[in-house]
């Protein structure tokens, strides 16, 4: 009777798919490190630019972007308009999360919606001047500006349906490692407690599981 060889791998072979194997999860997971890196220097750029566009436009005009009184003079995409200034009392009124207007000569415009629409037509940011809409942030969650969030006084910068691990690295990066304190703060976002000025906070420690409404002190 004629035996059948029988083939296999040798230990070479093993060892070297298992080599291959390393390599390419070496490699995806160095592209996520990668990707994860440029959103979040994306997100830190995208708050030093707003805040720097509206220290710009405050230098300039002596008033703040959205809040501008005189805006419907002072920029020719305004003239003859009838809603697009703000009252000028220093304070970016209205939800940061407000009405995501195309239009900001709308009745129903808040400060909070205009506040890029007068960065746009100072040119202090690319866009059409009548253009209200807010932009978007890396991790796909929405941009606003508003006066005051949590327990953070004065104007801030607010970037909406950031991951949880994402937070907290961007915490640590910039504050105080305390989701409920400093100069950046967070609540979950769709959370109960919202983001308004005063509202409770969720707690210091961030939940990885959970995405966050993330406030820069401006």
């Amino acid at each position: 009777m004629q035996l059948t060889k029988q083939k296999g791998f040798t230990l070479v072979e093993i060892a070297i798919v298992l080599v291959i194997v390393g390599l390419l999860i070496g490699g995806v997971l160095k592209g996520q490190e990668m990707i994860t890196n440029a959103k979040l220097k994306r997100v830190e750029s995208d708050n030093a630019g707003i805040a720097a566009a509206m220290f710009s436009y405050q230098d300039r005009y002596l008033q703040l972007p959205g809040d501008d009184s005189a805006a419907v003079t002072r920029f020719n995409v305004y003239a003859g308009l009838a809603n697009v200034n703000g009252n000028g009392d220093g304070l970016i009124s209205g939800a940061w999360d407000a009405a995501n207007l195309a239009n900001i000569d709308d009745a129903a415009a808040v400060e909070s919606d205009k506040f890029f629409g007068h960065l746009r037509a100072a040119g202090l940011i690319t866009g059409d001047g009548l253009n209200g809409t807010k932009p978007s942030n890396a991790y796909g969650g929405q941009i606003g500006v508003q006066d005051g969030a949590i327990g953070i006084a004065g104007h801030v910068t607010i970037f909406g349906e950031i991951e949880g691990p994402i937070a907290r690295i961007v915490e640590a990066r910039l504050d105080d490692g305390d989701a409920g304190a400093g100069r950046v703060q967070a609540n979950i976002a769709g959370g109960v407690n919202g983001m308004g000025p005063g509202a409770p906070s969720d707690g210091a420690v961030y939940d990885d599981t959970q995405r966050y409404n993330v406030a820069f002190r401006l």
